[in-house]
């Protein structure tokens, strides 16, 4: 692993908690020698995961689409800041970059983010891992929401295991070292890649 896309919000969120958890996963990202690719601002929890990387020595790569930079306020000291024409080529140049994908809480953009990666390597696009930081149990409906998918048959257990979740930082980096995608199942000429 050498360079971790987040997605997370650009509002500070309801409780500190979000902004000094984001902090700890930035140091963690540094301390491992891991950059951050992210979405490019200075504020809210985006911000703190990338001033944390940053206060620690890290390398942080920002990809803003050109309409977001005023609203979203470019972050000044990045390592690299990449500007784009779309939302569609933030994350397509996210994607390519990343060994990884981390949710930290966020809005429905985040959400939107971490669910097109999730959906890509459900269906064999990539084989990175796709995890939720489980900030002050935000991300609890959602797994709740997994388990239901599953028991309603409209997710197969291997694929709702893909989601790796955990609260603390290092244990969620220790679970992308060991990371091992399911086999993905196609029906073209029925054979199995």
């Amino acid at each position: 692993m050498k360079k971790i896309a987040v997605f997370c919000g650009s509002s500070n969120g309801a409780s500190n908690t979000y902004i000094e958890n984001a902090k700890k996963l930035g140091k963690e990202l540094a301390k491992r020698n891991i950059s951050l690719v992210y979405g490019g601002a200075s504020v809210g929890v985006m911000g703190a995961v990338a001033d944390a990387v940053l206060d620690e020595g890290g390398q942080v790569i920002g990809i803003m689409p050109r309409f977001l930079e005023q609203r979203e306020i470019s972050h000044k000291g990045l390592s690299e800041l990449i500007v784009v024409d779309s939302m569609h080529e933030r994350k397509a140049k996210m994607a390519e970059l990343a060994d990884g994908f981390i949710a930290l809480p966020g809005g429905p953009g985040t959400l939107e983010e971490f669910f097109e990666i999730f959906t890509w390597a459900q269906l064999g696009l990539h084989q990175k891992p796709c995890g939720l930081l489980n900030i002050n149990h935000y991300f609890d409906p959602l797994v709740e929401l997994f388990n239901h998918m599953v028991k309603e048959q409209f997710l197969h257990e291997k694929y709702r295991t893909m989601a790796l979740v955990e609260v603390e930082p290092n244990q969620l980096l220790e679970k992308f070292k060991t990371y091992e995608p399911p086999t993905i199942k196609t029906y073209i000429n029925e054979k199995q890649i």
